[in-house]
C-alpha cells in the first residue's frame, strides 16, 4: 500500500494528474507520463497467438501487451479492413440528435457534437469490438465563439490499461497494483470506457485466419518464384572454363527479347512448368480464410464478397443491419451513460438531454421524395419546413396544369 501511494504521489508532482480544482480546467494529458514502447513487427504464428492469449487472461497479472501486437498485425489485413470498415461506415453515416424528455430535438446542442472530436470518439468506441477495449480521454474544455468545445479526444495506449482491474500502468509490464485507478477519482471524469474488462475482442478470433492466410501467401509468392518460371537449361561438351562461363553469363542476362551467341555445340532447352494445382492449394485456402473473417466480423458473407442470388443477398442484408444495429446500441448507451453525465460536471448545458439516432436521415433521396410526397398528398404541411429544408422561398399555392385544364371549359 506504501508503495502504491508512494507512486501516485510521484505521478501528482508530474503531469499526470488529472484532477482539477474547479472542475473546469483540464490538467497536462494523462499520455505525457506515459513511457510508450515501439511495437513488435515480428512474425507471429499460431503457437505466439496463443501464448499471448494465456499472457492476457491471467488473473493474477494480466497483460495484453503481446496480444495487442498481434492484433496490430490482424489489422493489416485487406480483407479484414474491409469488413470492419464496413461495420464501422454504417454505424458513422447515421444522423443523431439531443433531445429533451419531451422529444424535442435541441439543436445547439445537437450542433456541438457534429465535430471531429465526437467522430473520433464514436471511433474509438467501435474500435473497442474489435480490440476488446477502448478508454477514451477527454480533452480540455475551451469556449470558441461563445460555444463551449473539447479540444478533442485521445485513446489511452492499451497496453498501458489494465481493464481487469481498472487501472493505468507507467511502463508496459508493470504490475496492476502500481497502476493509478481510472474508474474513480479525478480521473473517472475525464475518461470514457468502452468494452468489458475480460473481452479480448473480435481480433482474438480474427488472427486464427489471418496468420495461416499471410503464411500461404507467402508460400504461394514462393512457388511462383521456383516454378512459376520456365527453366533455362543449357547443354555443352565444351570443356573451356570461358565458355562456360560465357554460357553462364548469358543465361543470368536473358530477359525481354532475349538472345545469345553460344558455342555451336551448346544446346539450349527451355523447361516449362507442369505445376498448375497452386490455385487449388492456396488461393482456395486464401478465399476459405476471407469467407471465415466476413462470418466473423459481419456475420454473414455477401454484403462484402459476391451473393448468389437476390434473396440470398436480402436475407444476408438483415443479418448484418442487426449486427450494426448492436453497435448502435453501444453507441448510445455510452454517450448517454458516461459522456453526457461528465459533460454535464464539465459545465456544458447538457442537463435533462438524451442521445438519440436520427434514423429520418437515412432515406436515400428517391425514398425520402416519396415519403415528402405521401406526406403532403396526405396532410396539411406548414410551408416553413420546406423552406427551411430546402431553402426556397413559398409564397403560394400554384395551380397544377391538370388543374387549369379542368378549368378552362369553364371560361372558354
Amino acid at each position: 500500500m506504501a508503495k502504491r501511494n508512494r507512486y501516485n504521489n510521484d505521478l501528482r508532482v508530474g503531469n499526470f494528474n488529472l484532477a482539477s480544482a474547479s472542475d473546469r480546467k483540464r490538467v497536462q494529458s494523462m499520455m505525457v507520463e506515459l513511457k510508450l514502447q515501439a511495437d513488435a513487427l515480428t512474425q507471429k504464428d499460431m503457437r505466439s497467438w496463443r501464448q499471448a492469449w494465456q499472457t492476457a487472461i491471467d488473473v493474477e497479472n494480466p497483460h495484453r501487451g503481446r496480444l495487442y501486437d498481434i492484433y496490430r498485425d490482424v489489422e493489416v489485413d485487406l480483407h479484414l479492413e474491409g469488413c470492419v470498415g464496413q461495420r464501422k461506415g454504417f454505424v458513422q453515416k447515421k444522423g443523431f440528435k439531443l433531445v429533451d424528455a419531451k422529444g424535442k430535438q435541441n439543436d445547439d446542442i445537437t450542433r456541438l457534437f457534429e465535430a471531429v472530436w465526437f467522430k473520433d470518439m464514436v471511433g474509438y468506441i467501435l474500435d473497442s469490438r474489435y480490440w476488446g477495449h477502448s478508454l477514451i480521454q477527454l480533452g480540455d474544455v475551451v469556449s470558441i465563439d461563445g460555444e463551449m468545445r473539447y479540444t478533442g479526444v485521445e485513446l489511452v495506449n492499451r497496453k498501458h490499461v489494465i481493464q481487469e482491474y481498472g487501472v493505468i500502468i507507467r511502463e508496459q509490464g508493470d504490475e496492476w497494483q502500481t497502476g493509478v485507478p481510472y474508474r474513480e477519482g479525478p480521473m473517472a471524469d475525464w475518461v470514457i470506457e468502452a468494452g468489458k474488462p475480460h473481452d479480448l475482442g473480435l481480433y482474438l478470433k480474427a488472427a486464427t485466419q489471418t496468420i495461416p492466410k499471410k503464411n500461404m501467401l507467402a508460400y504461394w509468392d514462393q512457388f511462383g518464384e521456383i516454378f512459376g518460371m520456365p527453366i533455362r537449361i543449357a547443354k555443352t561438351s565444351s570443356r573451356d572454363p570461358k565458355d562456360r562461363a560465357q554460357i553462364e553469363n548469358m543465361l543470368s542476362n536473358m530477359g525481354a527479347a532475349p538472345w545469345g551467341m553460344f558455342p555451336t555445340d551448346t544446346d539450349i532447352e527451355i523447361k516449362e512448368t507442369t505445376r498448375g494445382d497452386a490455385f487449388n492449394i492456396y488461393d482456395k485456402r486464401i478465399d476459405r480464410a476471407n469467407s471465415e473473417l466476413s462470418k466473423g466480423i459481419l456475420n454473414q458473407t455477401m454484403t462484402i464478397d459476391n451473393g448468389s442470388s437476390l434473396s440470398q443477398s436480402e436475407v444476408h442484408l438483415e443479418v448484418f443491419e442487426n449486427v450494426v444495429e448492436k453497435d448502435v446500441d453501444l453507441v448510445k448507451d455510452i454517450v448517454n451513460d458516461q459522456l453526457l453525465p461528465r459533460m454535464a460536471k464539465h459545465g456544458f448545458p447538457v442537463k435533462g438531454l438524451h442521445f438519440e439516432w436520427d434514423d429520418s436521415v437515412d432515406y436515400t433521396p428517391q425514398q425520402q421524395l416519396e415519403y415528402e410526397k405521401m406526406i403532403l398528398d396526405r396532410f396539411e404541411v406548414d410551408p416553413k419546413y420546406l423552406i427551411d429544408k430546402y431553402g426556397v422561398p413559398i409564397t403560394g399555392v400554384k395551380k397544377l396544369p391538370e388543374q387549369a385544364a379542368l378549368a378552362r371549359p369553364f371560361f372558354d
